[in-house]
């Protein structure tokens, strides 16, 4: 089957069709990945590293009270020099981020270059932070020798206070107000900016740049591709007050550094150098003096007013080459740049000029084609086009999501010496009992703009993903966090940079199996490193998270935000402590991964032995403790929070929730095999059924495998209710929606849940969409809106349950149906239910993209991906940080598995 790619209003609004290959010729793509892993060449080592946003982030934060967005705000990301990272449009960077490159543009009437996204934070977003920009990530190969960026940008001046005006006004019950609402796209009056990039070798990158006008009208555009180093310079580190050196040169910047050599950005025709240097401008901020007279807003304020603002010798360390175009209606431009590391250092020989002819054709193409091949050996024949095209941007997305992070948070708390002192508060504050962190790698990030910093649950689920294209990469993003300088040394892994201390979902080991079985169940030295880990971790989580040593786990909000009554990880609002279901089921289902680990790793090694069995106990108290001490409810058929009180007294939370679901994901199978090749395991089990047989409900379920050998099913939901939780999980009033798996039962639209304790009443109603309260932020919604990550578990317990029941098991779907199917039958379902957010529907519109007509019928629109935070419980709309290809990527994993 040949399988065909569109690349919407691309270079030449070419369409690629390639066949796919019958040769037994190497995949170029896999040989580069090869020798990645290898050490034999790095073709890692540059990628599009470059955060979308370094403003308003924690690390910039040196302010009394934690206020980031405020302490450096968008208008001072012009003219402030970063302490951290750097951040731009379409940027590439090295993976220590020494020099950095991105594209900036200027259509003649804004107030400022268009050099970064602008949105808003938590303050001036009536749903919380929000991005006010339209690009996507089209194309990107794991090693990125091909990738595509797409931008839309508007002719008319951009509505920045437009934008911030109308959305200060509406509240949590009115839609945010975007960028397309302002009329701005009316008439097609924008640029269509793609930037391709395409490796020669691991440090020579081919850059074409097509600026597309789409209107009906010519129009002048300001294009201003750029090369700078980052700031290392300022901060009166000892050591760290050497400059690196750019200098213009006709059509080409050369840099020089005594790490990196000669770095060199050419282009092609006539641009004019423009050069100034990557550090703040005092004078415009606060009216003091600064280290240079040509600072950071110098090019910006040289090309928007005509100042005097740029070296004359055209010297810094940051410059741009400035093109200026007229395209006429309907017209487009190109312009060729070559990015190379031309020398080692010290790289003082003049670098040869670039090859932008023939030699930069071939290699553009060559890797396109190539980026084709490696794609058609990923995605499945049986996927759609339509399909084919969501699971490469999902993965683009993903690859385009990795980002370098620097933050030595020990630094951080005491300030640098040539800076004033942070108030005394912060060693106290925020972050204050992490200073053993100091990152310094490139990390897979949520979301390049919103959340453009690691956070550990998110990660998980994109290794999933990640892992179908590379692999290595995967595993060593969950070593990562694993390592010294990232795990606390009481064994908790951090969270987020917010609140590092924060308690993310302990998801890593489940991710790691997943990742291991991916890659081909070999890599055994990968899962032994990341279990000797998660054992810490583990230990920390009885510690700390079973207040009662009762085997029932609290936790905090557990990534679910605002699904409770109220905030879980803040006080409790009466005294008590409350046990929550999901912590509960979290930790029985890492109990179970944690044996499962042990017994691939006791085939090679023994002393896993006796971890396995202890792995198989520990799951045994939890998950019977979940019955004991009262989180299920027999007469609901589900699982609740509850609140134990002072008096010894409980309060069931009765909110039917993804809480209450995701005990589900605890399951495994042991097969006789497995019992037969670890007697000690066997003899512990017979010994449990025998003198524990309070334990038989969760171990004890026993059948017939597919060999014809038993096989023993542990679960934290047994036979018995698994069939009853399911038919709450399958009702269309209640979780199952056209699109997926709600978060909250649509069964309280009508009977929101209420409690009053300590003299308060504490609600929760379904609401699909965004939060209409402030409860955690008020930024993401899980009292209602369907999650790609708890929809990927929950599908992925199905399927381990068809394991152990295979086609003996039915169940009605959609509840009171009629219909009933096997489980693996219902996973498939509802993963083509999840799928069906992003491809076209009969009518040809795509869910995600609810009632925004351009998006949905314009042929310019429609066919580019975004990947959503969450969606919408009924309809399906994207909603959140529209950029989260992070785990909504997971729809990439979907579609691989359901075509297979």
């Amino acid at each position: 089957m040949a399988a065909v790619v569109k690349y919407p209003g691309g270079v030449e609004d070419v369409q690629v069709i390639t066949d796919r290959p019958t040769s037994a010729a190497p995949d170029p793509e896999r040989l580069r990945l090869a020798q990645a892993d290898a050490g034999e060449q790095d073709w890692r080592a540059w990628g599009p590293y470059l955060s979308e946003r370094a403003w308003g982030t924690v690390r910039e934060d040196y302010s009394e009270h934690g206020t980031a967005w405020d302490y450096f705000p968008h208008d001072h990301a012009r003219s402030r020099a970063y302490r951290w990272n750097e951040d731009g449009m379409a940027g590439v960077c090295d993976d220590r981020q020494t020099f950095c490159f991105a594209l900036a543009l200027w259509n003649g009437k804004d107030p400022i270059l268009k050099e970064r996204m602008f949105g808003l934070g938590g303050d001036g977003g009536n749903h919380g932070e929000d991005v006010k920009e339209y690009w996507w990530y089209e194309d990107s190969t794991p090693t990125h020798s091909f990738m595509r960026w797409r931008y839309h940008y508007p002719q008319a001046a951009f509505p920045y206070d437009e934008l911030v005006a109308v959305n200060a006004l509406r509240g949590r019950d009115d839609t945010e107000y975007e960028l397309v609402d302002t009329g701005i796209f009316d008439d097609d009056r924008y640029w269509a900016v793609t930037v391709d990039y395409a490796k020669a070798s691991p440090t020579d990158m081919c850059i074409l740049v097509t600026v597309a006008n789409r209107s009906d009208r010519a129009e002048r555009l300001h294009v201003l591709p750029t090369l700078w180093f980052r700031n290392t310079w300022a901060w009166g580190l000892p050591g760290g007050d050497r400059v690196p050196r750019l200098v213009g040169d006709g059509a080409r910047l050369v840099g020089e550094h005594w790490v990196l050599g000669q770095i060199l950005l050419e282009g092609d025709g006539t641009p004019i150098p423009l050069l100034c240097d990557n550090d703040t401008n005092a004078e415009r901020l606060w009216r003091l003096p600064g280290r240079s007279p040509y600072p950071k807003d110098g090019i910006n304020d040289h090309v928007v007013e005509g100042a005097a603002t740029v070296n004359p010798d055209r010297e810094g360390t940051r410059g741009a080459l400035h093109y200026v175009f007229d395209v006429p209606a309907g017209g487009q431009r190109q312009i060729r740049l070559r990015l190379t590391r031309t020398a080692p250092p010290p790289g003082l020989a003049p670098p040869p000029p670039a090859d932008l002819g023939d030699g930069f054709d071939a290699v553009l193409w060559a890797r396109r084609a190539e980026a084709n091949r490696f794609f058609d050996s990923v995605i499945p024949a049986a996927a759609s086009a339509d399909e084919a095209l969501v699971a490469r941007q999902a993965i683009a997305g993903l690859m385009w999501g990795k980002q370098f992070y620097h933050f030595d948070v020990k630094r951080w708390l005491e300030g640098d010496p040539g800076s004033t002192p942070p108030p005394a508060g912060r060693r106290h504050g925020r972050n204050s009992h992490w200073w053993h962190m100091t990152s310094f790698d490139v990390i897979s990030m949520p979301d390049p703009w919103e959340y453009p910093w690691y956070a550990a649950w998110d990660l998980a689920f994109h290794c999933v993903t990640i892992a179908r294209v590379d692999p290595g990469f995967a595993k060593e993003q969950l070593l990562l966090l694993l390592r010294e300088w990232y795990l606390h040394p009481n064994g908790q892994v951090p969270a987020y940079e917010w609140a590092f201390g924060d308690v993310n979902p302990p998801v890593h080991a489940w991710a790691a199996l997943k990742v291991f079985e991916i890659d081909g169940s070999r890599d055994h030295e990968f899962l032994a490193r990341v279990m000797h880990k998660l054992l810490l971790n583990f230990t920390w989580w009885v510690n700390r998270k079973d207040t009662g040593g009762n085997n029932v786990f609290e936790g905090g909000f557990l990534g679910l935000d605002n699904v409770g009554p109220f905030d879980r990880s803040a006080a409790l609002p009466v005294a008590g402590v409350l046990e929550q279901s999901d912590g509960t089921g979290w930790m029985a289902m890492y109990a179970l991964n944690l044996l499962d680990m042990a017994i691939v790793l006791a085939e090679h090694d023994r002393a896993y032995v006796d971890t396995a069995t202890k792995f198989f106990e520990h799951f045994a108290y939890i998950a019977a403790a979940a019955y004991d001490q009262g989180l299920w409810d027999d007469e609901d058929a589900f699982f609740y929070d509850v609140l134990r009180l002072a008096d010894g007294s409980q309060v069931p939370l009765k909110v039917r929730s993804v809480v209450g679901l995701l005990p589900l994901a605890a399951t495994t199978r042991l097969t006789a095999k497995t019992l037969h090749r670890l007697p000690e395991l066997g003899a512990r089990l017979r010994w449990f059924l025998t003198n524990r047989p309070e334990y038989a409900e969760v171990i004890g379920a026993r059948r017939l495998g597919p060999d014809g050998r038993q096989q023993r099913l542990l679960s934290m939901v047994g036979p018995d209710q698994v069939v009853r939780l399911l038919a709450r999980m399958l009702d269309t009033d209640e979780f199952l929606s056209e699109y997926g798996l709600r978060t909250l039962s649509r069964a309280h639209l009508d009977k929101p849940f209420t409690v009053t304790l300590g003299g308060q009443e504490f609600s929760v109603g379904y609401e699909p969409a965004e939060s209409t309260s402030g409860l955690f932020g008020g930024n993401s919604n899980w009292r209602g809106p369907i999650w790609m990550p708890t929809n990927f578990l929950l599908i992925s317990a199905l399927r381990d349950y068809a394991a152990f029941f295979g086609d003996d098991l039915q169940v009605e779907y959609p509840t009171r149906s009629g219909q009933k199917l096997t489980l693996d039958e219902i996973a498939d379902d509802l993963s083509a239910r999840l799928i069906s957010l992003f491809t076209r529907d009969g009518w040809g519109r795509r869910p995600i993209y609810g009632a925004a007509q351009l998006f949905q019928t314009h042929p310019d629109w429609r066919d580019l991906i975004c990947f959503p935070e969450y969606f919408h419980g009924d309809n399906g709309a994207g909603l959140g940080a529209w950029h989260q290809t992070g785990w909504t990527a997971l729809v990439a994993d979907l579609i691989l598995t359901l075509r297979r």
